[in-house]
């Protein structure tokens, strides 16, 4: 039986693949603590960690009737992003897919009363959430594959595809990394101020009452206190986490919802980002299980 080995809500911003002298420009001569974050992650985790498959819980990749995975047997290519095409241009990316889980997934749908259509078209775009990550985190021969946010699920919707995505990881061999790639408040800066707030510090958080919620969540999340971030959903939406937060609710659906009580190790340190809310938090499979 398949299981979840590891998983985490990580960062994807533009700004973690720009050259390193680029970052600091923007950043008052301080490299930002996401870049260092994601090599120890690679070394620690990834590197270490005995698993076969990666899904990325794409935040970027929005779609409207139904949940989507990629069922590609491999993917390869250069990206551009159509976001900032001036810093992520013609990447390269190259990776196995794991098409036996994308199906597996889809397969427990109907039982959750959801909709999970698996795709394997070799022009279905990518998106940097993946590629950004991967470009850090990806190791010859593991798979990688994304599932997107649905734009119309709501917070219930998001936790009935993290079901479904447990009972389809259960139901194949896979040891599996879920990434919940996104962030936490995401409202920018307008275009005549945003030049004004790149650097990192908090305090270019788009509101103070989106810092304050962040965090809080950060702390709940160290605490392994995901029924709180889970039972405060309304209040935390009302500072706009990025997907509504589709990223990380589809992660801890598939690991318990408010029966997890794994505690978060930070990877980096909380950051900005143009006025979002930037971290990298990782999550141990605890020695008894998620829940």
């Amino acid at each position: 039986m398949g299981e979840v080995v590891g998983a985490g809500l990580l960062s994807h911003v533009p700004t973690i693949v720009l050259p390193e002298a680029d970052r600091r420009e923007l950043n008052e001569g301080k490299e930002i603590s996401l870049v260092p974050g994601l090599r120890r992650l690679r070394t620690e985790v990834f590197e270490t960690l005995d698993y076969d498959t990666v899904v990325v819980l794409d935040s970027h990749w929005a779609t409207t009737v139904e949940f989507v995975v990629t069922a590609h047997s491999r993917r390869a290519g250069l990206f551009t992003s159509e976001e900032l095409p001036r810093g992520m241009c013609r990447m390269p990316y190259d990776f196995p897919g794991d098409p036996e889980l994308a199906h597996a997934i889809a397969a427990h749908a109907d039982k959750h009363g959801t909709w999970i259509t698996p795709i394997d078209d070799p022009y279905l775009p990518i998106y940097y959430a993946t590629t950004n990550l991967w470009t850090y985190l990806g190791v010859p021969d593991k798979r990688w594959m994304s599932i997107g946010v649905c734009q119309t699920a709501d917070t219930e919707d998001n936790l009935r595809l993290g079901r479904a995505l447990a009972d389809g990881i259960a139901a194949t061999d896979r040891k599996v990394l879920l990434v919940a790639s996104g962030a936490l408040s995401h409202t920018f800066w307008p275009l005549r101020q945003i030049r004004d707030h790149e650097a990192s510090d908090p305090r270019h958080i788009f509101t103070a009452a989106a810092r304050e919620a962040d965090y809080e969540r950060i702390a709940w999340f160290e605490q392994g206190r995901h029924d709180l971030v889970l039972d405060t959903m309304p209040e935390f939406l009302k500072v706009k986490p990025e997907a509504r937060f589709g990223h990380y609710l589809m992660m801890i659906g598939a690991l318990g919802e408010q029966r997890c009580t794994a505690p978060g190790r930070l990877f980096s340190e909380y950051e900005n980002a143009v006025g979002t809310g930037q971290v990298h938090i990782w999550f141990d499979r605890p020695a008894n299980g998620w829940s």
